[in-house]
Order: structure tokens, then sequence, then C-alpha cells
């Protein structure tokens, strides 16, 4: 009989330790709770600290025991925090998981002496949370964004409302899923993470795809939507030549991949200033019209 209790009791103990592990599930969770609410509480002197703690919630009340312990947990990620929601958000939501629950393991135990100083996790968090903004935003509002609005773009052209919401619901879809992905790495990897995302092979690999694709997708927008052309001509010796028909011949789109060529030097060399690029453009162009070069 007592031999059938101490086997009941280790089973039950074994059962409460499983219990405060942090799952697949709880990830999901968390992931979605911070993805969602990413922007809606922000404010000025913490940003979006309270939607990490939003998402956080779950796995800090599963894995601490004492209510102290919890309050102090959530206190500490209600300092000032902000990054990008994706590449950002999802790598430091997990890593900040894992090293929560390293934090919490030593103190259900009784060892607060060995548990992981809060310090550090806050520090972990301030410390990628402005590296890693700039990947996310450089490959998913400066890339992946445009990709999917040059893909369905000519759909939107002949009048369709699909071009304008599949580049939308592709793109939460896509972000919604590798965002996840990040929040798993960094769970599994804990700091070393960063190192995966920054130089890991398959995330390279992925980004470089990317570029390519990015730069393919504007030059094939540039040649398709960017329309200038030149209607000078002239007569000689009987002979009529089209400046349009010989620069074709030279090279076809010729004066609208000058066109892109200017504004980009002019952004590179005075900022991202549309309002005067598109000005500049409008005074540009109705001159050389009014004199019949364009």
């Amino acid at each position: 009989m007592e031999q059938i209790e101490t086997k009941n009791n280790v089973d039950s103990t074994q059962t409460d330790d499983t219990s405060k592990k942090i799952t697949k599930k709880d990830l999901l969770l968390s992931w979605f709770r911070w993805w969602y609410a990413n922007e809606i509480p922000h404010t000025y002197d913490r940003m979006v600290a309270p939607s990490l703690l939003f998402g956080l919630m779950p796995i800090l009340r599963k894995i601490y025991k004492k209510s102290e312990d919890l309050k102090e947990a959530y206190k500490r990620h209600l300092l000032f925090f902000n990054t990008q929601a994706i590449w950002g958000g999802g790598t430091i939501l997990g890593i900040t998981a894992s090293l929560e629950e390293e934090r919490a393991k030593k103190l259900n135990e009784g060892k607060a002496e060995e548990a992981l100083d809060p310090e550090i996790i806050n520090s972990t968090k301030v410390g990628l949370m402005g590296p890693l903004a700039g990947i996310g935003d450089a490959i998913d509002s400066g890339t992946v964004q445009y990709i999917l609005i040059a893909i369905f773009l000519p759909w939107a052209k002949s009048g369709s409302a699909l071009g304008a919401l599949v580049p939308w619901i592709l793109f939460v879809a896509l972000t919604f899923a590798y965002g996840f992905y990040f929040t798993q790495l960094g769970y599994r990897l804990g700091r070393t993470a960063v190192a995966e995302i920054v130089s890991g092979t398959r995330i390279r690999k992925i980004i470089d795809g990317l570029s390519v694709l990015g730069t393919f997708m504007m030059g094939i927008m540039a040649a398709l939507y960017v329309q200038v052309s030149t209607p000078l001509k002239w007569t000689i010796s009987g002979k009529q030549f089209v400046l349009q028909d010989i620069l074709d011949k030279i090279l076809p789109g010729l004066l609208p991949l000058l066109t892109v060529l200017l504004v980009y030097w002019y952004f590179s060399k005075k900022g991202l200033k549309i309002v005067q690029v598109l000005l500049g453009l409008i005074v540009i162009f109705v001159v050389l019209g009014f004199i019949g070069l364009l």
C-alpha cells in the first residue's frame, strides 16, 4: 500500500512539473497576443511595453507559483520597450520567455540565490530591440510588402478590389507565420537566437533571396508603370527619323529607366523627399512637354 502511495505521489509531482513547462501552444498564444495588441496600448513613456507584457502574461502566470514573483515580473516588463513587431518582437518574446522560465524554475525550487538576475532579462531586451527592429523594418516594410504589391498591382490597375486586398491579406499571413517561427527560435536558442537570425545560413539565404526578388520586382514595375516617351521626330533627305524608335532599338524602356535612376540619385543625395520629387517631376515633364521633347 505504501509503495502504491509513493508511486502516486511521484506521478503527481511529475505531472505538476510538466505543467509548468512552456509549450508550443503557450508560445503561440503569447505570440498572438503580442502581435494583436502591438500598437494598441502605445504610450510615450513605455512605448509598446504593455503589449509585450500582455503577450507574456499567460506564460508568466503559468511558470511563477508565488504571487510576489509574478508581480515582480509584471513590473519588470512594463519598463520602456520598443521594437519592430515581427523580427524584433517575435525573437525577443521567445528569448524573454526562455529567460523567465529559467528564473522561475529556481525561484519555485526555493533557490533564489541561484535564480537569473532580473537585470539580465531587462538588459537583454533593451540590447536587442534596436538591432532587430532595423532588420525587421528593412525586410517587412521595405521588401516583402512591396513585392506583394508589385505582384498584384495589375489586378488593381484593371479595377479589381482584390489587387488591394490580397497583398494585405498575404502580408498579414506571412509576417504572422514567420514571426511565430522567430518566437519559437528565440525560446529554443535563448540569447544565441540573434546570432542565428543575423548570421544564420538559412535566414541569410531568405534575406538575400528577398533582396534579389525585390530588385527584380522594382525593375519590372518601373518598366511597366513608368511611361515616358518622346514625340520628337525630324526629316533628313526625305527620310523621317523618330527619336523614340531609335531609343527603343538601343534599349527598350530607356527613358523610364533614366527617370527611375534620376529619382534614385536624388533620394541618395537629398534623402527620401517624396513630395519634392513628385513636384519636381511634374515641373520637368510640363516644361519638356511644352517644348515638345516629351
